[in-house]
Order: structure tokens, then C-alpha cells, then sequence
């Protein structure tokens, strides 16, 4: 009998499993589960690798990742959770308001991935499980969402709600990219005016002031050398610069090198603790919007997993596995060292009063202000900074072109 690898979703979370099953429809009948619970199913081979298979009719494992590539459009996420609610609470059938979405929509991989939702809706699946075919489009977290909420009447406060989840995570990255605008143009015309300074202005010093030999600085002598190399052979210059540059871009979009240097940033001093507030922030809003939903704690935690920062994943992973042994969500949070002081004790109260989910939005919002002053920040430190490295730089490169004209007028007199 072939073995299968699935994906299915159950109350507390997705789970991958293997299962030996006559075909892939039969999976569902072997795990007991309904069959829009079923995400993924993927024939293993001898080996127990995924060989060359079948996938699960609309429900395979692999499907085509619409907006991955380039020139493609990415999901706009928080605008169809916006209007479907509008569309839902002005009495419109869920159906009729998907097809409304649809046929407003210009983008055709936009409309590919809500094609493929209304025919998963109009088979009679519910809304989660259409979404969950789509995994390109709809993440893990407004899956859940929809899915703790469809049965209850309640799917479009949901929706809002998700929506303006998103809303301010675009914020604080608007925020956030607003800060970073000044430093690299600056970083930028800075760059711009040493490579003129080195490849238009030093070859022509470098001409006049060869004369001199020995006489001059040692500093002076290596910039009158490059001087003279840059005009000579401009195109080698200018080659290997642009060499550097690609050697850096590609060492960045190394994967492992690029989680390593964003990690590192969580430990500079100033930095790093606003950033982690931050992060923080953002899980504890995620698992107020998943808990006001009714989806459980252990579940929210495993589906916050993937949307918290990289560095803090591990911790919201032990976290859910302490709550699956019994223990309370914030002994959990406290002992991964994911509670700020204000949240630890919001979320006590919290937990004895029954309202864990309003107490975890109050403590975001009282993180809010971190933005602001991680903004500030990056304003009054990092800007200044950056114009003091680059004055030292294009400073140090006119003094020393100039060096040796004072030390040949001295001579002279």
C-alpha cells in the first residue's frame, strides 16, 4: 500500500503526517478527517522521499506560486479582508461577494487565486478551507481566522479586524522605511562624491604631484598611486568597484548570511531592545486577534510561529510546547523571556478574569510608542553618525590631495 505525506488541519494547529492510503482521495477516510481538511497529500517514495506521485486534486501539495516571481503582483491581503467584510455586513451572500472581489480585480494572478477560492466555495467547501488551496494568497494566520469564525456568524468583525491587524503592521513598516529614506540618500551622495573625487579629481592631482616622490606622506603616496591606476585604466577601476558591489549583493541574498546579519541587529545596544519590543508587539496582537477569534492558545501560538521574527521563533515554539504540557500562557511567555513587564502582568490579569485576548491588545498598544522611538532614533543617532563617517572620508581624500601642494609651497619658500 503507498505511503502518503500530508499536511491537515486540526483545531490546535497543522500537522504533517504519514499515512499509507490505497489512493489520495482515500487519505481523508484513513485519518478520519473531512476532506477540506486535508491541505496537502504527496506520494513517498522507497525511500521515504517525495517521488514522482500524485497530488490530491486541488489539494496538492505543490501548487503554482503566483506572486513569487517577477512582474507579478503581491496578494493585497489587507484590502480583501477589508472589503469582503463591508461586502458581509451589507447583507451580501459570501459567494456574491467573492465574485463582486473578482470581477473588480484587474490583476490576472490576483484573479487566478480568487478563481480558485469561489470554485472550492461553489463545491460546497467552506471559505477556510478554499483559502488554505491558495497558500500563495491566504497565510496560515487569516485561515484560522475565517475558520474559527465562519460557523459563528462573526466571519465579517473578523475580517475587519485582521484587516486593521494588517493595516498597522504596514504602518510600522511605512514608519519604519521612512526612517531608513535619509540615511541612504545620504549613504548614497556620499558615494557619489568620493567616486568623483577618486576617478575625475585625484588623476588629475596625481599628474602634478608625481614629481615629488618620496617627499610626501605615505597616505598621499598611496592616493597618488591609485590616482594614477584610476586614469590609466578607468574601466578596470570602475569594473572592479562593481565587482565589490555584486560580491556584497550576492553575499546578502545568501540566505544564511542574511538571517545572521539581521540577528546581529538585535543585539546592538539601543537598537536591538527597541526592536525586540517591537517583534513583541506584533505576537502579542496576533495572538489577541487569534484568541478573540476562539481559536485556542496552543493553536495560536503554533500559527504565530511563522509570524513573529526570525530570532524569536524558537522561543514561540518552546512557549506552545510549555502551554501543550499544561502550563499557563504567560508562565510560558515569561520563561521563553517573551513577556515585556507591562504584558507579564496584563495578561495575568488576563487569564484571571477571562480576558487574555483584550489584555494582549491593550499591551501592543502600550508597546506603540516603541516606533516612535525607534524613528527618533534612527534621527538622532544613525543620521549624524553617517554624515561624520562620510565628512571623515571625502574630508580625509581632499586633505590629503591637497597635502602635498602645502608641503611644495613650503619648499618653494
Amino acid at each position: 500500500m503507498p505511503s502518503f505525506l500530508t499536511r491537515v488541519y486540526h483545531p490546535d494547529g497543522v500537522r504533517t503526517q504519514r499515512v499509507e492510503a490505497p489512493d489520495a482521495q482515500a487519505v481523508a477516510g484513513v485519518l478520519g478527517v473531512l476532506p477540506q481538511h486535508v491541505l496537502a497529500v504527496t506520494e513517498l517514495g522507497a525511500a521515504g522521499l517525495a517521488g514522482p506521485g500524485t497530488q490530491a486534486g486541488a489539494q496538492g501539495l505543490r501548487r503554482p506560486r503566483l506572486f513569487s516571481g517577477q512582474g507579478s503582483k503581491r496578494f493585497p491581503l489587507q484590502l480583501f479582508s477589508q472589503e469582503l467584510a463591508v461586502l458581509l455586513d451589507a447583507g451580501i451572500a459570501l459567494l456574491e461577494a467573492l465574485n463582486t472581489l473578482r470581477e473588480k480585480e484587474s490583476h490576472e494572478t490576483v484573479r487566478l487565486a480568487l478563481d480558485g477560492v469561489i470554485q472550492a466555495v461553489e463545491q460546497g467547501q467552506p471559505l477556510s478551507a478554499a483559502m488554505r488551496q491558495q497558500p500563495q494568497a491566504f497565510d496560515e494566520l487569516v485561515c484560522a481566522i475565517v475558520a474559527a469564525n465562519e460557523r459563528t456568524g462573526q466571519l465579517s468583525a473578523a475580517l475587519a479586524q485582521h484587516s486593521r491587524y494588517l493595516a498597522w503592521v504596514e504602518s510600522l513598516r511605512a514608519k519604519l522605511m521612512a526612517a531608513c529614506v535619509y540615511p541612504v540618500m545620504l549613504l548614497g551622495v556620499g558615494s557619489a562624491v568620493i567616486l568623483f573625487l577618486l576617478f575625475y579629481v585625484l588623476p588629475r592631482f596625481a599628474g602634478i604631484l608625481d614629481g615629488l616622490g618620496n617627499d610626501l606622506p605615505w597616505a598621499s603616496r598611496a592616493l597618488i598611486q591609485f590616482g594614477q591606476n584610476a586614469g590609466a585604466h578607468p574601466g578596470l577601476a570602475l569594473g572592479g568597484i562593481a565587482a565589490l558591489c555584486l560580491a556584497a549583493l550576492a553575499l546578502w541574498r545568501h540566505p544564511a548570511l542574511r538571517q545572521a546579519l539581521q540577528a546581529s541587529l538585535w543585539t546592538l545596544p539601543g537598537l536591538g531592545p527597541r526592536l525586540r519590543v517591537l517583534a513583541l508587539a506584533r505576537l502579542y496582537r496576533s495572538l489577541a486577534m487569534l484568541l478573540a477569534s476562539g481559536v485556542p492558545v496552543l493553536a495560536s501560538l503554533r500559527i504565530v510561529q511563522d509570524v513573529v521574527a526570525a530570532p524569536w521563533r524558537p522561543a514561540v515554539a518552546a512557549a506552545a510546547a510549555q502551554v501543550e504540557r499544561g502550563e499557563r500562557l504567560s508562565e510560558a511567555l515569561e520563561a521563553q523571556d517573551l513577556a515585556t513587564p507591562v504584558a507579564r502582568r496584563m495578561v495575568r490579569v488576563g487569564e484571571r478574569s477571562g480576558e487574555v485576548a483584550a489584555m494582549l491588545e491593550r499591551a501592543a498598544a502600550f508597546h506603540d510608542e516603541e516606533a516612535q522611538r525607534l524613528t527618533e532614533l534612527l534621527t538622532r543617532a544613525i543620521n549624524p553618525a553617517l554624515m561624520l563617517i562620510m565628512g571623515i572620508l571625502i574630508g580625509g581624500i581632499v586633505v590629503l590631495m591637497y597635502l602635498p601642494i602645502f608641503q611644495l609651497v613650503e619648499q618653494v619658500q
